[in-house]
């Protein structure tokens, strides 16, 4: 049976039986730059309503560091009733080094850029400035937003010659900053990414994030989330945000003027055929669809 998709220009119109809401961070609310303030002002609307709020974000920043962007930028932490990232997550695993960090080691070097630096912060893990020293890579960010995939691949073929795990705290393989489709970890690192770059290299790679159904699951049950039926996910990438919420049970819905708008347009009202086409591709498929959260 075909999955319907309803296409909806005010989240408010399908709101109605969902009591907790999922959001992500990068595309629905936040686009690197600034916030979008339709998105906040309907996020305030849902709380005032009595319902829970939760942001669950493949970001590689620390809870702490997002807190901080909230506060900087004016938006109100507590509409908010649970924060959890996957560089938050990775922090944790790290520090009790549980099955899948063991073996990993304590010194890394990292191929990317500086803002996923703090999952390691007051941990006994130490960086290496020679990739032959180190015991595994890391990503957390690229270095740069006009970074190109094939710009890793040197680095990449050397540390999969030396048989050298690399860690990374996100699946996304692009993001949506300022208006632009720009590069993110997961294109180097996502095993069922496009490139699948290391993978393809022969190399082993240890993620975290959606869409896998452990961080949702985390999340909700952080706020006695009991009843699936009542819970609506509302992200912007099909393969991890819409994704995740296919694998746990949820309802969802995708904000199409993000990571895939140069596929699905800048239209108010979104391209349902459009939508279809692409999450057929993915094996993702939203409920509604969006051009950007607003109520």
């Amino acid at each position: 049976m075909i999955k319907m998709i309803k296409p909806v220009v005010n989240i408010s119109k399908v709101i109605e039986p969902f009591d907790t809401v999922i959001v992500g961070l990068y595309g629905v609310l936040y686009d690197g730059r600034s916030f979008k303030t339709e998105a906040v002002e309907a996020l305030k609307t849902m709380k005032r309503s009595g319902r829970k709020i939760v942001l669950v974000s493949n970001a590689s920043l620390r809870v702490q560091q997002v807190i901080r962007l909230l506060n900087d930028n004016k938006v109100p932490v507590m509409v908010f009733d649970a924060v959890v990232t996957a560089g938050e997550i990775l922090h944790y695993k790290l520090k009790v080094k549980d099955e899948t960090f063991k073996g990993l080691g304590l010194t890394y070097f990292n191929i990317g850029g500086s803002e996923g630096l703090g999952v390691f912060a007051g941990l006994d893990y130490l960086p290496v400035e020679e990739l032959g020293r180190a015991d595994f890579m890391y990503m957390g960010s690229c270095r740069s937003a006009a970074d190109l995939v094939d710009s890793y691949l040197p680095v990449l073929e050397h540390a999969a010659s030396l048989n050298m795990p690399l860690v990374c705290a996100g699946n996304d393989t692009s993001s949506y900053i300022g208006g632009e489709i720009s590069l993110a970890p997961g294109a180097v690192a996502n095993p069922n990414a496009v490139a699948e770059q290391y993978a393809v290299l022969g190399g082993r790679i240890i993620t975290l994030g959606k869409p896998d159904v452990k961080i949702i699951d985390y999340a909700l049950d952080g706020i006695d989330v009991r009843n699936r039926s009542r819970v609506l996910l509302v992200g912007d990438n099909l393969a991890t945000d819409i994704k995740g919420a296919n694998l746990a049970g949820l309802s969802a819905a995708l904000v199409t003027k993000a990571v895939h708008v140069n596929f699905l347009g800048e239209g108010y009202i979104p391209d349902v055929a459009k939508t279809r086409e692409l999450a057929t591709n993915f094996d993702a498929y939203p409920d509604f669809i969006i051009s950007n959260l607003r109520w």
